[in-house]
């Protein structure tokens, strides 16, 4: 589903070269669970972005369920995640003048081609919202919402336009620790239960032994 190979990515700071990361090469299967670890700094965030065609790399190249990302315009690659990828951030990314339901409809209403892969969308965003255990939320807003909450939003929404490929960046950064295991437990299960392939960046070692497959990064490399 994904192929990474020989990336580097490198920025200018303070007029001088400085290499985040630097020939990372993996490979993620179909429905696989990709963790990536590491200490704050070693470029997980950075490699997600990649993995996503949130950014271009400096050198080497990502393949994405068959497209290479880098012949791709920038458009080009947002469509590509408009009908392929789902994304779930530390920071939950709900929009505040949006229901929990309506949230949880904004990938579908973006992306004409992923609506037509979901025949009711506003029964889906019902289906995945109660799946969550929000279903009698869905006419609240993010601030009626704990974080926990807005996490599960996060996730229904997420999952809302069918994705092949699921990228989560610390989703429970800022949740506690009781919480954080709730959401991650629902993200393992809705996972699971759509088939889909997941890439995720988290410190919690206890979430990286559940992945089927854990790259640690240091200093920017890929460290055994």
């Amino acid at each position: 589903m994904i192929i990474a190979e020989h990336l580097e990515q490198t920025y200018m700071s303070g007029g001088h070269p400085l290499t985040v990361l630097s020939d990372i090469n993996l490979t993620v299967e179909p429905q696989g669970f990709l963790a990536i670890v590491g200490p704050s700094g070693s470029g997980k965030t950075t490699l997600l972005g990649l993995l996503a065609g949130l950014d271009r790399p400096t050198a080497g190249r990502v393949v994405l369920d068959g497209e290479d990302l880098g012949p791709l315009t920038e458009d080009a690659r947002a469509r590509l995640r408009g009908e392929k990828v789902g994304f779930v951030f530390q920071t939950f990314q709900l929009i505040p003048t949006l229901t929990a339901l309506e949230n949880v409809l904004v990938p579908i209403e973006l992306r004409p081609r992923a609506a037509d892969r979901v025949e009711n969308p506003e029964q889906r965003g019902r289906e995945l919202l109660t799946r969550v255990g929000l279903g009698e939320r869905t006419h609240h807003y993010p601030a009626q919402l704990s974080g926990g909450e807005q996490q599960r939003v996060a996730l229904a929404r997420a999952f809302a336009n069918n994705p092949k490929v699921l990228f989560a960046d610390e989703p429970t950064g800022n949740l506690d620790g009781d919480t954080g295991h709730a959401v991650i437990d629902l993200l393992v299960a809705l996972n699971t239960e759509a088939r889909t392939t997941l890439v995720l960046v988290t410190h919690d070692q206890e979430l990286a032994q559940r992945a089927h497959q854990v790259v640690r990064l240091s200093g920017g490399k890929l460290v055994t």
